[in-house]
């Protein structure tokens, strides 16, 4: 029996995001471990039926001795448990998953780039992430590998800077999502308008500029809207401290929720999802999920951000960085019930052609079986 690591930060992350993969790989016949840090979640991967294993990791760190420390461990895992396959998710994980998978020789590599983050959030890629490219590229100077991207620009990157050869990259248009779990869903029709943001407090997630727009639009929609932020706090370097988010939000017209593990069903609850990031996003599973139930999205022409929808369509694209058009936007769908329904169906039918988890699980057991065999 074939043996695959799915390498990820976090048991959370797994199960909202590579879940359905590791699942179909076991039906598969594979032997599938989750290698994540634990945050509390790991009974419900081994109710899955899959064997886990504990990663000592600092997903937002940049300690020298923690991530030294990611290494050594990957390494000896892999020298010692001798997996046919590691899947690799996110960039710190490609970064030294890769290079173990490369010193301890093992047959092959899958690394999902799942966006660049804020490493590479300038327009120039900067010294730290032009080092980060070099360490990526030795370890994928190989055989029996393949670098999953979610948006065509991340890929550019990769290839211009000689990282991948394009013969060894595949295309997946985000993580899908369940379209039985995820059902349209009409928006509710009674109380006030309710713009939902689901994301990490990090500032490139465009938190500020979405508080904003909501006071620009304070003295036309108090009492007819609510801006709800949902989402924990978050240690990158860039995150936002908890008493600047309660300066900001008065807890009735901006309101931060926190972290919630109901985020399906305030989705279902609201009417518009906004999204104002500049992050070097992969394709946000929150707007994918918006698609799903059928809400209008305002979102930026950034990375990843600009996939999900269909400029005048399914929602509106708006300059990073620009409250004033953000809140233009949203006042447009605020007030039109009628344009509301009439994009959060075109986004359903976006989310059927191209966001079904199943197009993207078929697609992971197309790479297991071109590196490794059934």
């Amino acid at each position: 029996m074939k043996k695959i690591f799915l390498v990820v930060n976090e048991d959370r992350f797994f199960l909202s995001h590579r879940k359905d993969v590791a699942v179909a790989a076991k039906s598969k016949g594979y032997d599938v471990t989750v290698v994540a840090k634990d945050t509390g979640r790991v009974g419900e991967v081994r109710a899955l039926g899959l064997k886990w294993i504990d990663l000592p990791i600092n997903p937002t760190g940049m300690n020298l001795s923690d991530e030294l420390n990611t290494l050594r461990f990957l390494y000896k895992l892999y020298r010692k448990e001798r997996p046919d396959l590691v899947h690799h998710i996110g960039l710190k994980l490609i970064l030294w998953g890769g290079l173990a998978a490369k010193l301890a020789k093992v047959k092959g590599v899958v690394n999902a780039v799942s966006g660049l983050g804020v490493l590479f959030s300038g327009d120039k890629p900067s010294f730290m992430a032009r080092m980060v490219l070099q360490v990526i590229r030795f370890s994928s100077n190989r055989r029996n590998i393949s670098l999953i991207f979610q948006n065509h620009e991340d890929m550019g990157l990769f290839v211009d800077h000689h990282i991948i050869k394009p013969k060894y990259c595949d295309f997946i248009k985000g993580s899908g999502v369940d379209l039985s779990e995820y059902h349209y869903t009409s928006e509710p029709e009674e109380g006030p308008v309710k713009v939902i943001f689901t994301a990490r407090m990090v500032k490139e997630k465009g938190t500020f500029e979405l508080i904003d727009a909501a006071e620009r639009l304070r003295s036309e929609f108090e009492e007819k809207v609510q801006f709800l932020l949902c989402g924990g706090l978050s240690n990158n370097p860039k995150g936002i401290k908890r008493e600047e988010l309660e300066a900001l939000c008065d807890g009735k017209y901006i309101q931060w929720l926190g972290y919630r593990s109901d985020v399906k069903q305030i989705l279902m609850n609201s009417h518009i999802m906004a999204f104002p990031s500049y992050y070097r996003e992969g394709v946000p599973r929150s707007l994918i999920e918006a698609t799903a139930i059928g809400r209008p999205i305002v979102t930026t022409h950034s990375y990843g951000c600009k996939d999900t929808v269909d400029d005048g369509v399914n929602g509106f694209l708006v300059p990073i960085q620009n409250s004033k058009q953000l809140a233009e936007k949203l006042r447009v769908l605020i007030s039109d019930k009628a344009l509301r329904e009439r994009m959060g169906k075109a986004g359903r039918e976006k989310a059927e052609r191209e966001f079904s988890v199943v197009g993207v699980v078929n697609k992971h057991m197309e790479i297991y079986q071109r590196l490794i065999g059934e």
